[in-house]
């Protein structure tokens, strides 16, 4: 991914190589772009960082749209230390509480359809001319039930029932 640079300021992003060599059609140039051809007419690599830690039930990350120069801090007179890369910050942001209730729903969705192949998996043992065991039957009552847990509809693997 990259971008380009003029005097500091991003110009275009994302821009690629096949843009660099449309916008200087008089130029021959290599089949193989190196970084000095891309640094000369201001074409620079952009990095994306890594995730910040979040609590996904009520937050997002949301990449910036334009790249900037990372920072390694500051210098005497608090003016910033460019590293030279060229990055995408992400920054966390709150749910709304739209956002919450769709995901709540999707992830509902999704627990109910488990659930319901779960049961599927134990109605032949159901079926009238069948007892079912106690096991059993708790266990798909459970299912069943599942619907009432505390942590519902965020469940984690070990909220589930047991299947016999």
């Amino acid at each position: 991914m990259y971008a380009k640079i003029n005097g500091g300021t991003v110009v275009t992003f994302p821009y690629s190589v096949g843009q660099l060599r449309r916008d200087n059609p008089n130029v021959s140039m290599p089949k193989n772009i190196t970084a000095t051809i891309m640094q000369k007419y201001g074409m620079v690599a952009v990095h994306t960082v890594d995730d910040p830690a979040f609590d996904t039930l009520t937050h997002k990350v949301v990449q910036a749209s334009t790249p900037t120069r990372e920072t390694s801090g500051n210098d005497f007179d608090g003016n910033p230390i460019h590293t030279g890369r060229w990055v995408l910050t992400k920054t966390v942001v709150a749910l709304t509480d739209d956002e919450i209730a769709d995901r709540d729903a999707s992830t509902a969705t999704s627990n109910r359809k488990k659930r319901n192949a779960l049961l599927a998996e134990t109605d032949y043992l159901a079926l009238t001319d069948v007892t079912l065991d106690a096991i059993t039957t708790t266990y798909r009552q459970a299912l069943r039930d599942i619907t009432t847990h505390e942590n519902w509809p965020h469940l984690e693997e070990g909220d589930w029932p047991v299947k016999p």
